[in-house]
């Protein structure tokens, strides 16, 4: 760890995906002696009371899912079931800071609207409720019955053990299996987050288990997802991924792509399978971030490729314990990451809610060069709230405008940079607060700074400036550019490029300044998911 981490940034860097050690002298997991052991949810917005004046305040995200109130980390158990896709997520039911860890619930029809639900799962007899994923169990394997949906959870008390629930009414309710824990630890310190999924060729569950500072995943099996026998476990001696821990781990199976002549993705029909290690701190710039490792998948034992590691999945300070949603439609791989970093993922100024979710990604492999790469695209049904684009323009000064009669919750900003020249461009509003972004030809970097992009006063928050690589050599490189009230995500047209950062503007950022050599310059603005 580095020294000039404060005291606060310490502690909340012991603080693990959905949890922090049991002995942390700050944070107490134990739920408060004074609130009703089986409250109900007060932050569920289905009570006209609990919502009055809120998703108005100042910060609030306006196309990012929060919950009405109160502390969120991890995206948990996300599935889709019968037309809805479910988000749960490590939740403190009772404040604004991280305790009592539960699992939140919203719901979505079009990975954009949310609905949030009733507390799912709460803390029992064997801990905090830390992170972990679900499944639809269609040729009931578990006894549970045909598609009942498979909670898998890492208790978190004396020890981290993993545990199960299960719902027989599509993910709404659920009932804690009274055989937990199914794996049970009394050794192991780190022994978490396990992610599962269906392995066809051998008819199998697998399960992906995180081992914290011993910087590894170990893989389990099942026939029944409740009895599991150890396979595996994967290593690196590569020291850059090392100092960190390692948490929230996601294997999956991604196409590969290439890059068309018109600067669109060419599905080549191959895939690769991908190991997704959340890890903290250690990220690419500080703090937290996702680390990604891509090879082969045999049923037990990945195996990776020889790349160059640690693979990014985003560059910018605000993306981290990502995991996607089982049972996906159509095979798509969505991922949803939890937009803070345990830097100062306690200071930043929100409430009554603390803490938002990126915009849902839909995952897969480029090709460039002959490696494969991993890439994001923000979800389709982001046109469901997108009003139509401006005229291009070519103008080195630009201000966004709302429709008519309405203010600015947020928009898609569009531009292209030649890669032959350094370029400085800048998002900005009246009070001067601004997100500065620059090019770098000879390192082929795309860099963010956000020491002037806010007026609060958040701990550890200026960094260095975040830098991204710039994959591929055409001649140009366009970039869409989502702005919220606290959150700015960059994405390159392949997928390649992605830096996500909170910022605390006064106001929306409502000014573009661009060099001459910019083309292609426009916006769409975004509707309120909250109206």
């Amino acid at each position: 760890m580095q020294k000039s981490l404060s005291l606060l940034s310490l502690s909340l860097l012991l603080v693990a995906c959905g949890g922090g050690e049991k002995d942390d002298p700050i944070i107490n997991p134990t739920p408060n002696p004074d609130v009703p052991s089986n409250p109900s949810n007060p932050s569920n917005p289905s009570n006209p009371e609990s919502t009055l004046g809120l998703y108005h305040e100042q910060y609030r995200p306006q196309i990012h899912y929060t919950p009405a109130k109160n502390w969120v980390n991890d995206p948990n158990g996300m599935v889709y079931v019968d037309g809805v896709w479910h988000l749960f997520y490590q939740y403190n039911p009772y404040g604004n800071d991280w305790g009592n860890m539960s699992w939140g619930h919203a719901t979505t029809k079009d990975l954009i609207h949310w609905t949030e639900q009733e507390v799912a799962l709460k803390r029992d007899e064997l801990g905090d409720i830390f992170s972990g994923s679900a499944v639809v169990d269609k040729d009931n394997t578990a006894g549970f019955g045909a598609n009942a949906v498979v909670a898998l959870y890492t208790s978190a008390g004396e020890h981290q053990q993993q545990s199960l629930a299960y719902s027989t009414d599509g993910a709404m309710h659920f009932t804690t299996y009274e055989g937990n824990p199914i794996i049970p630890n009394t050794t192991r310190g780190d022994f978490r987050d396990p992610k599962v999924f269906w392995y066809e060729p051998t008819q199998q569950w697998v399960m992906s288990l995180a081992l914290g500072w011993s910087c590894g995943i170990e893989f389990w099996t099942s026939r029944d997802l409740r009895t599991w026998k150890y396979a595996s476990t994967f290593e690196t001696d590569i020291v850059r991924c090392h100092n960190c821990q390692w948490e929230c781990p996601d294997l999956i199976q991604l196409p590969i792509n290439t890059v068309g002549a018109d600067g669109q993705l060419v599905p080549t029909g191959d895939s690769k399978w991908v190991l997704i290690v959340n890890v903290n701190p250690g990220g690419p710039t500080a703090g937290s971030g996702i680390m990604c490792f891509v090879g082969e998948f045999d049923g037990e034992t990945f195996t990776p490729d020889a790349l160059d590691y640690p693979m990014w999945m985003d560059f910018g300070m605000d993306n981290y314990a990502g995991v996607t949603w089982s049972n996906n439609p159509d095979g798509r791989k969505i991922l949803l990451g939890w937009m803070n970093n345990w830097l100062y993922s306690g200071a930043v100024p929100c409430s009554p809610w603390r803490s938002a979710f990126t915009l849902p990604r839909e995952l897969s492999l480029v090709d460039i060069e002959g490696k494969p790469y991993i890439a994001n695209h923000v979800v389709k049904e982001i046109e469901t709230i997108a009003n139509s684009w401006s005229e291009s323009t070519n103008a080195s000064s630009l201000t966004i405008a709302p429709a008519q009669g309405q203010s600015l919750n947020a928009y898609q900003l569009q531009i292209t940079l030649p890669r032959n020249e350094n370029c400085t461009f800048s998002i900005s509003n009246e009070k001067g607060e601004k997100l500065e972004f620059s090019t770098n030809t000879i390192y082929n970097t795309l860099s963010a700074k956000r020491t002037s992009a806010t007026g609060a006063t958040v701990s550890s928050f200026s960094t260095p400036s975040v830098n991204a690589k710039m994959l591929g050599k055409e001649p140009t490189i366009t970039l869409d550019i989502y702005v919220d009230q606290s959150s700015v995500e960059v994405f390159s047209a392949d997928g390649t490029l992605t830096m996500t950062n909170l910022v605390f503007p006064s106001t929306i950022y409502n000014q573009l300044t661009a060099p001459a050599s910019a083309t292609g310059i426009r916006y769409r603005t975004l509707e309120s998911i909250w109206k």
